[in-house]
């Protein structure tokens, strides 16, 4: 998969130990909109989608956290590669740790039906719906996003490029 950009705030030190945590990301259109979850508590899109976890398949993991996030039902057959995007950066959690994660973006389409969502517990704090959006409107809201955690800041930072390529793609 071809490589978008890359997030690297060198914030530390060489010898850090490196904590992967790769994640697989939907993008999914419906009449001319966007599917992407909405915080209702923060005020920020994000894509549907999250952490891969050891020995799963990418598009399995794709299909399993979009169906947790946002309760839609990825058709297998319509997955296919946007590119992906490397993040790095000094851990939130571990002194001496360096959070990389790897995110692979696929577009995709959805069965028509919902099921319900089943989020962890930080997303239900952050009040996670799912929400149809004009590209620049969720770009425009991602923009003036501001954070007390600079880790967020930096994930909405990542999915607001990324819409904003998906909207040169796809007006060119």
């Amino acid at each position: 998969m071809k490589q978008l950009f890359v997030i690297d705030l060198k914030d530390y030190n060489d010898g850090d130990e490196i904590v992967r945590r790769p994640s697989a990301r939907g993008i999914i259109f419906k009449n001319n909109k966007i599917a992407l979850v909405y915080s209702k508590k923060e005020k920020y899109y994000k894509f549907p989608g999250g952490g891969i976890n050891d020995n799963e398949d990418k598009k399995a993991a794709l299909i399993r956290e979009i169906r947790e996030e946002v309760g839609l039902v990825v058709i297998p057959d319509t997955i296919f590669e946007f590119g992906t995007v490397m993040r790095r950066q000094k851990s939130n959690f571990s002194a001496n740790k360096i959070f990389e994660q790897e995110n692979f973006y696929y577009f995709c389409e959805v069965e028509e039906k919902k099921v319900e969502q089943d989020l962890d517990d930080y997303e239900k704090d952050a009040e996670f719906v799912l929400e149809y959006v004009d590209l620049a409107k969720a770009i425009k809201t991602n923009s003036a996003f501001k954070s007390d955690d600079f880790f967020d800041e930096i994930m909405i930072q990542r999915d607001t490029k990324v819409l904003q390529m998906i909207k040169e793609t796809i007006t060119n």
